[in-house]
C-alpha cells in the first residue's frame, strides 16, 4: 500500500473507533435511565453544591458532593468532559451546562465550568453530573489525517513518505558542542549520550527506544535542553495530561521557560502556574486587561437594566451602551491577543497533549522540532496533529510496553493499534537508539524481559543489580496453581473475569511476605507494593480481601491494587501479579497481549511474585518461556508447596 492508501485506511479505522466509542457512550449514558446510570458509575446523582469560586484564568470552579456516599467504581476522572444538570424543573435534565473535571476524591468532585457564569438553576437542588462524549478529539484527528493525505510538495508530504512511504532519510553532520556534551555527561550514560547524538544529528526523524527503567525521561529532557540551545523554541507533546505534566515539571527544573497549553482543569496542581491561563494572570499588562473587562461588564449590565416598557430615549441609550460594551470587548480581545503572543514568543518550550497542540493560540505557529513522548502509546492520527507544525520529529517510547487504548476491537485488529512510532522504528531501525542501562530492578527480574523483548541488550546498573527486599530472599517467585482446581469465573454483567481461590492465595502470600519483613521494618523503610491483575473484576476482589486483612491494615497506604494500565511508568519495591486465567480449554484471552505482562513484571524493583495456572498459561509461547525461565533459576513453586 502507498502512504496515502495507508492513511485513507487509518482514517476509516479512526471513524470506526469513534463510532464504537460513541456507541459505548450511548449504551452507558444516553440509553440508560438515571437510576441505572448512577448504579453503573456514569452519573453522580443527587449531588449538592459545596462552594463556587474563581480559579486560574478567571474561570468558575464548583466543588460538588454526593448526597449519598458511595464507594462503587465510577467513570469520573481528571480532565474528562461532564454535563452538570438539574432535575428540579420537573422536566428531567432540561437544564444543563458543560464542565471539565479538575479532580475527584471520595464523594467530592471539583469541576471548571466552560461558561462565564454560575447557572441560576444551581440553587434549585436535584443536581447531577453525567460523563460526556469527547467529540472534539476525533474531529481534530480526522482533520489532521485529511491534511496529511492532501499534502503536496511540502514538509508534511515529506513526513508522510518518510514514515509510511518510500521517503529518503537525510542526516546532518551537526553534533552537540563540547559545552553541551559536558552538561549532558553529568546526567547521561553512554547509551543515553548516543541517543542524544542521534537526535542532534537527525535532519528528519529520530527515535528514542526506552525499555523499562532505562531513564527515557531523563534522556528526553536533556535532548530538549540541548535542542533549545541549538534551535530556540521547542514543541513537546504526549498523548496524556499526566505524561505532559511530568515533562513540564522536569523541564522547569532545568531552568527552561515552559508554557503548558491546555485547560487548567486538566493540569496537576504543581503544573498550574505554568499554564497559559496562569501566565496571562501574571503578565505586566493583565491589570489593564482586567480593568477593561470589568468596565465592559458594568456597561453591559447597564445596557440590560431596562427590562420592558421603555421608550425611544431608553432605546437609544441601550444601543449606545451596547456599542460601548462591544468596543470595550474589542479592546480587551486585542490586549489579550498581545499578552498571549508576548508569552508564547518568549517561551523556551511549549508543552501540550497531542490533541492540545491544535489549540487556537498555536494556530499558524511553526516549530523546528517536536518531541513526542509516550509515542508508542499514541494513536497515529493524534501524532499527525503536532507533526503538521514542525520540520523535524523526535519520537520516544517503547513498543513492547502498553499500546494505545482502543475501544473498537475491529479497528485495533485492522491496524489502529500499530502506532507511528512502531511503523517508523521498523522502517528506519538505523534512526533508533535503544537505552540499555536500567536503574530500576534486580538483574533477575530484568533478565527475562531483556531476553524476550530486547535482544538481551539490557544491563542492570550496579546500584540495583543485586538489591533484594531481604538478604537471601529470592527476587522472583512463581507459584503454579495447576491441578488445584482454581477455576476462573466470569461476571455476568461486566463479562470481566475473576478467580476467587487465586485471589485468596495471592493475599496469603503477600501477608506472609509482610510477616517475614516485619510491619515495623516495612513502615520504617517505606516499602511500596503493587498488586496487579489483568481484569477489573479480579482487582475488585483483591481490594476487598486486602482491606479485610489485619496483617495488611497497618501498611495499606503503601499498597496499590489495580490493572496494568494504572501502573504504566510507575515502579514499586514489590509487585505481585495474579494471572487469573484457569480453564479447561487453556484460553489465555486478554493475557495474549504480552506487552501488558511485560509492563506488569517490570514495575518490580526488588521482589516479583507471580501466581498462575501453568496448564492454561502454557498454551501461549511467551508463558512457556517464562515458566522455563523461573524453573531454570529456582524461582518456581507449586501452590501445593506453599498452601
Amino acid at each position: 500500500m502507498t502512504a496515502t492508501e495507508q492513511l485513507l485506511k487509518t482514517l476509516e479505522l479512526i471513524k470506526q473507533e469513534r463510532q464504537a466509542d460513541l456507541e459505548q457512550y450511548r449504551q452507558k449514558v444516553l440509553l440508560r435511565p438515571l437510576t441505572q446510570r448512577v448504579k453503573e458509575g456514569a452519573t453522580w446523582y443527587p449531588i449538592k453544591l459545596v462552594r463556587d469560586y474563581i480559579g486560574t484564568g478567571e474561570r468558575i470552579i464548583l466543588e460538588l458532593q454526593r448526597i449519598h456516599p458511595s464507594d462503587q467504581p465510577h467513570s469520573f476522572q481528571s480532565g474528562k468532559l461532564v454535563s452538570l444538570f438539574c432535575n428540579a424543573s420537573g422536566k428531567p435534565e432540561k437544564e444543563h451546562t458543560q464542565a471539565v473535571i479538575n479532580y475527584v476524591k471520595d464523594d467530592i468532585i471539583t469541576i471548571t465550568l466552560n461558561s462565564d457564569e454560575v447557572p441560576d438553576w444551581i440553587e434549585d437542588g436535584q443536581l447531577g453530573l453525567d460523563i460526556m462524549f469527547d467529540e472534539m478529539t476525533y474531529k481534530e484527528m480526522e482533520y489532521s489525517l485529511n491534511k496529511v493525505i492532501k499534502a503536496e510538495g511540502d514538509r508534511v508530504a515529506e513526513f508522510r513518505e518518510i514514515f509510511l512511504g518510500e521517503g529518503e532519510i537525510q542526516t546532518s553532520t551537526a553534533t552537540p558542542t563540547s559545552n553541551h556534551h559536558q552538561v549532558s555527561r553529568n546526567f547521561l550514560n553512554e547509551s543515553q549520550l548516543h541517543a542524544l547524538n542521534k537526535i542532534v544529528s537527525a535532519r528528519d526523524v529520530a527515535f528514542i527506544h526506552g525499555p523499562p527503567g532505562t531513564g527515557k525521561t531523563t534522556t528526553l529532557v536533556q535532548a530538549i535542553v540541548v535542542t533549545h540551545k541549538l534551535e530556540g523554541q521547542v514543541l513537546v507533546c504526549t498523548p496524556s495530561n499526566a505524561a505532559i505534566d511530568l515533562l513540564v515539571d522536569k523541564l522547569s527544573e532545568q531552568g527552561l521557560n515552559v508554557i503548558r497549553i491546555g485547560h487548567p482543569a486538566r493540569v496537576t496542581e504543581q503544573t498550574l502556574s505554568k499554564t497559559l491561563d496562569a501566565r496571562i494572570a501574571t503578565h505586566h499588562s493583565f491589570s489593564e486587561l482586567r480593568t477593561l473587562r470589568k468596565k465592559m461588564e458594568q456597561v453591559r449590565a447597564a445596557a440590560f437594566k431596562f427590562k420592558r416598557n421603555f421608550g425611544h430615549q431608553e432605546k437609544n441609550q441601550r444601543r449606545q451602551l451596547k456599542e460601548e460594551a462591544r468596543a470595550l470587548k474589542s479592546d480587551a480581545d486585542m490586549l489579550e491577543f498581545y499578552i498571549i503572543n508576548d508569552l508564547l514568543q518568549s517561551a523556551d518550550v511549549i508543552c501540550s497533549t497531542l490533541v492540545g497542540s491544535s489549540h487556537p493560540v498555536l494556530r499558524g505557529r511553526r516549530f523546528k522540532t517536536v518531541f513526542i513522548d509516550e509515542a508508542a502509546q499514541s494513536l497515529e492520527p493524534a501524532c499527525w496533529i503536532p507533526l503538521l507544525k514542525c520540520q523535524r520529529a523526535i519520537l520516544a517510547g517503547d513498543h513492547f510496553q502498553l499500546p494505545p487504548t482502543i475501544k473498537s476491537p475491529e479497528a485495533a485488529k485492522g491496524g489502529l493499534a500499530r502506532t507511528l512510532f512502531e511503523k517508523g522504528i521498523s522502517k528506519h531501525p538505523d534512526l533508533a537508539s535503544m537505552l540499555q542501562v536500567q536503574y530500576r530492578m534486580h538483574e533477575a527480574i530484568m533478565k527475562f524481559s531483556s531476553h524476550y523483548f530486547y535482544k538481551d541488550e539490557l544491563v542492570a546498573h550496579e546500584s540495583v543489580r543485586s538489591e533484594l527486599l531481604r538478604p537471601n530472599q529470592p527476587p522472583i517467585e512463581f507459584i503454579d496453581t495447576a491441578g488445584c482446581g482454581y477455576t476462573e469465573q466470569q461476571d455476568p454483567e461486566t463479562l470481566s473475569r475473576f478467580n476467587l481461590d487465586e485471589a485468596n492465595l495471592l493475599i496469603q502470600q503477600v501477608e506472609k511476605l509482610v510477616d517475614e519483613v516485619g510491619v515495623e521494618a516495612w513502615l520504617e523503610q517505606g516499602i511500596t507494593m503493587g498488586i496487579i491483575a489483568p481484569y477489573r473484576a479480579h482487582v475488585t476482589h483483591l481490594q476487598k480481601q486486602a482491606e479485610a486483612s489485619d496483617i495488611l491494615e497497618p501498611i495499606y497506604k503503601l499498597i496499590s491494587i489495580n490493572t496494568v494500565d494504572a501502573f504504566q511508568g510507575q515502579e514499586r519495591d514489590v509487585i505481585a501479579i495474579s494471572f487469573v486465567r484457569s480453564n479447561e480449554k487453556a484460553e489465555v484471552g486478554f493475557l495474549g497481549d504480552i506487552r501488558r505482562t511485560n509492563v506488569a513484571m517490570t514495575r518490580a524493583r526488588k521482589k516479583l511474585i507471580m501466581i498462575g495456572d501453568s496448564a492454561t498459561l502454557g498454551s501461549h509461547p511467551f508463558y512457556v518461556e517464562l515458566l522455563e525461565y523461573v524453573q531454570a533459576n529456582g524461582f518456581y513453586k507449586s501452590a501445593f508447596e506453599v498452601g
